[in-house]
């Protein structure tokens, strides 16, 4: 399960004052706006009255939920991120914030009517606890929209066959910070977890499907962002892509 010590660990990470989490998004306005299509495209037409933005950072999607919520709360384990969303988010006034972490959700239950969580599964080898912490204050027929780092994107894919290796259907870790771990999750394996936690998949897009620096080189920015919305929706069942993104309802009964 996720332990209290690495979500502490993940706190003092985002909250190292030589890490800034905006100055990261600095030349990745792609992966940004590819996120932002996303969402945009899950939740198009939907509206709810409060959505939760689950390990949000500074807030660089809270803004984009307020496009379809009455109001918005912002969660982070980082008191360094939710300082840094208090300029950022200073023109939102529907969108506030909460220091709390993801397996450990401090609202009721049944309460919420839209959860998004977006780079933050890639901290979680064993989800389950957050997940079930998700399905419990989404009241019954409210929504999760849910980004996983996916284990079984094309390209990996390609270096599994030259290898002659299988993708494992658990979660691989690909790197770490001290107590911080980075993992892949299969798609699948995440499909049965969602299923678990009473998480029924709507939809699914394939998301930053040309995140490659050699492609980010050499096709410009507007045509980047034309082949992704493209390719969001109809690569979506092949796990083309690096990053998934998942929506997803809790039943009503």
């Amino acid at each position: 399960m996720v332990t209290r010590s690495r979500e502490t660990a993940r706190s003092d990470y985002y909250d190292d004052p030589a890490f800034n989490y905006a100055h990261w998004w600095v030349g990745r306005e792609y992966e940004h706006r590819s996120e932002v299509l996303a969402i945009r495209r899950l939740l198009a037409g939907m509206r709810f009255g409060h959505a939760v933005d689950v390990g949000g950072g500074f807030g660089r999607l809270s803004v984009v939920l307020a496009e379809f919520a009455d109001a918005v709360t912002l969660t982070d384990s980082s008191r360094q991120q939710l300082e840094m969303s208090r300029d950022y988010l200073a023109r939102h006034p529907s969108i506030s914030s909460r220091q709390m972490i993801a397996s450990k959700l401090e609202f009721q239950n049944a309460s919420i009517d839209l959860v998004a969580m977006v780079r933050v599964m890639h901290h979680l080898p064993e989800p389950a606890p957050v997940l079930g912490e998700i399905s419990r204050v989404l009241r019954p027929g409210g929504y999760a929209v849910i980004e996983v780092a996916n284990s079984a994107h094309a390209m990996n894919r390609v270096r599994s066959m030259i290898r002659r290796e299988q993708i494992p259907a658990d979660a691989r870790e690909i790197g770490s910070r001290g107590l911080i771990p980075y993992v892949n999750h299969h798609p699948e394996t995440v499909a049965r977890q969602f299923a678990d936690a009473s998480l029924h998949i709507r939809r699914r897009l394939s998301v930053s499907n040309l995140r490659h620096p050699a492609i980010k080189k050499v096709v410009p920015g507007k045509a980047l962002l034309a082949i992704e919305s493209a390719a969001q929706e109809r690569v979506a069942g092949t796990y083309f892509g690096p990053s998934m993104f998942f929506l997803l309802q809790k039943p009503r009964g």
